[in-house]
């Protein structure tokens, strides 16, 4: 474990690198459509690490974990539900052994995929899978858990909970955003930028920010937003590169690592601490967003 928390680091104002797309790779690698990407923690833990320790030889200071579909209602529908800590703890594990004592792994927790608004689930269930699947992180070695792709503050708050209340991890909240036709963003339970922040700082949020659903310039208006609805939280973004066109059936995402790497010093200046990729974007994308911040003399 780095001997300080990203937090810490951070109070210095020292900007931070994230690291890229996980499922990118993981299909590049030989992951079948249907394919539980969790399950590759077990039967394919050398690929999975092999993906974190690319984005650390690109320069990335902190990695995720192949864990964003880890909640038992996830992976209950591969018949995996027996499986939730041994998955989550493999995918901290895997991150670790590539991240080493200097770096930081933030371990991904995704939405659930359940309804609180409809009575899908309990609060208390809810609460409850979050619970194992952050604990079992933990004890992999996350150092920080990124709960990400949130669309409902209620879900959201849950998972911070779970976090700051059955772990030593610090949490990271992220949510995602899709621009109105009136040209603000929402996410797609009607969340805004600044009801976003404000109910995962409530929560005990740690660090607060967006990702995924757009490219690096839109982001920029929403890191001005939440910077100027939390004056002093952190705010980490993992952008897409760009929003993506669908060519032949596949998703391609057209903003090259000079493109994403253009708006840096955009996203610093609106008030991100941290700084890294989502869908679409490769290790060559992280370390061109390097080369940007170390420049700033930010990292």
């Amino acid at each position: 474990m780095p001997s300080k928390k990203i937090t810490e680091v951070l109070k210095s104002g020292r900007i931070l690198v994230s690291d890229g797309a996980w499922g990118t790779f993981l299909y590049k690698k030989g992951l079948q459509s249907g394919e539980c990407p969790e399950k590759w923690c077990l039967e394919r833990f050398d690929d999975v690490k092999d993906i974190a320790q690319s984005y650390i030889d690109a320069g990335a200071d902190m990695v995720e974990t192949n864990s964003f579909g880890g909640t038992v209602y996830k992976l209950e529908h591969f018949g995996l539900a027996g499986k939730v800590s041994e998955i989550n703890e493999a995918a901290a594990r895997a991150s670790k052994a590539a991240a080493g004592p200097e770096n930081w792994v933030i371990a991904s927790i995704g939405p659930t995929g359940k309804m609180l608004v409809t009575e899908e689930v309990t609060e208390d269930e809810m609460y409850d899978a979050f619970k194992v699947q952050a604990i079992a992180l933990a004890k992999g070695g996350a150092d920080a858990i990124c709960i990400e792709t949130m669309s409902d503050k209620e879900e959201a708050s849950l998972a911070i909970k779970a976090v700051k209340e059955n772990t030593d991890c610090e949490a990271i909240a992220t949510f995602t955003f899709e621009r109105t036709v009136r040209g603000d963003y929402r996410t797609m339970m009607g969340v805004s930028p600044t009801d976003a922040a404000e109910a995962a700082i409530e929560a005990g949020a740690d660090v607060i920010g967006a990702n995924c659903g757009n490219g690096m310039e839109r982001m920029i208006e929403i890191v001005r937003e939440m910077r100027a609805a939390e004056p002093s939280t952190p705010i980490l973004v993992h952008a897409n590169a760009g929003l993506p066109t669908n060519i032949d059936g596949k998703d391609v995402f057209p903003e090259s690592p000079s493109d994403m790497a253009g708006f840096v010093d955009g996203l610093i200046d609106a008030g991100a601490n941290i700084i890294g990729g989502c869908c679409g974007t490769t290790p060559d994308h992280i370390s061109a967003i390097k080369a940007v911040v170390v420049k700033r003399g930010g990292n």
